[in-house]
């Protein structure tokens, strides 16, 4: 495993709820190369299984796609923002590389998830002709998503408390970072569109919010069922166990809900929450995890 990079950049005043001493610490870590994955490996639940599978599967090229919307409004940005781009770059690779590796033992459990690839790559297919800003304005409302998202993960870990250890650790890892540079996309916006009134900034963001929320809730679903298929399960029972565990327990959808509305809000900024604190609470989770394994992994000398 590689040190850790971090990047910290001074504060500014168009940046005003962003820590002035925010680092994006480039983790490089891997998971779950030297282990088999159970198909139900979270807990033996396959509603729960299917949830984080179905998300998993969007991130490869999701990912990527959140990369080049950044990248291209990386000219001119001030040197604070460049380097935060540049790490939120190298966090979201990383990211790419390691759920390209989890799906792979997603389909090796026996799933075939041609038909949820296929539908990211439909999606992905309408940004083309789109004007860079609007991709720009889409991977924003998707960045609040993951970040809300990683934050339920981080700051109630009964979502993952029965996870295999390999996938749960990447979960968490992937969160952290998500919260971490959950200011980047917003922050490359607003320079992007410094020459815009806010009333027009508002405007877009919010349209393209609901927009993207429909899909997102949409697809997500589809995806979720087409898994909860190939199980076996179908029909009226499953779509409620299913509604049951968004929004009932442990309820993910109901708990993002009031996150999700603060995107509307006037003056919102993703660090008008600062939750740092999660990040410095699960690595040091990991840092406890590794150091009790110690002993046995490494001859004393």
């Amino acid at each position: 495993m590689n040190a850790p990079q971090s990047f910290s950049t001074p504060q500014t005043p168009d940046r005003q709820h962003t820590p002035a001493d925010l680092e994006l610490v480039i983790r490089d870590r891997r998971f779950g190369r030297d282990s088999a994955q159970r198909r139900w490996w979270l807990g033996g639940d396959p509603v729960a299984t299917a949830f984080y599978n179905a998300l998993s599967v969007t991130f490869p090229k999701g990912e990527a796609f959140f990369i080049e919307s950044v990248k291209a409004f990386r000219e001119g940005t001030p040197e604070r923002l460049a380097n935060e781009i540049r790490a939120f770059v190298k966090q979201e690779i990383n990211h790419t590389r390691e759920h390209v590796a989890f799906n792979r033992r997603v389909v090796d459990a026996g799933y075939d998830v041609r038909a949820l690839e296929d539908h990211v790559d439909q999606a992905l297919a309408l940004t083309k002709d789109k004007p860079k800003i609007a991709n720009l304005a889409s991977t924003m409302a998707l960045e609040h998503f993951t970040a809300i998202i990683a934050q339920q993960l981080l700051a109630n870990p009964r979502h993952l408390e029965n996870a295999d250890a390999e996938s749960r650790d990447l979960w968490r890892w992937h969160a952290m970072e998500e919260i971490e540079h959950k200011g980047v996309a917003f922050d490359t916006w607003n320079f992007a569109t410094r020459g815009w009134s806010r009333w027009q900034r508002w405007k877009v963001k919010s349209l393209v919010m609901l927009i993207v929320t429909k899909n997102f809730m949409v697809h997500r679903a589809h995806g979720m069922l087409e898994l909860l298929r190939q199980d076996g399960l179908t029909g009226p029972k499953v779509w409620a166990q299913l509604f049951w565990y968004a929004f009932g327990n442990p309820g993910m959808a109901r708990k993002i809900i009031l996150p999700w509305i603060s995107y509307f809000l006037p003056g919102f900024h993703p660090w008008k929450h600062d939750d740092r604190y999660l990040i410095q609470l699960a690595e040091s989770d990991y840092r406890d995890a590794v150091m009790d394994k110690a002993p046995t992994l490494v001859p004393a000398e």
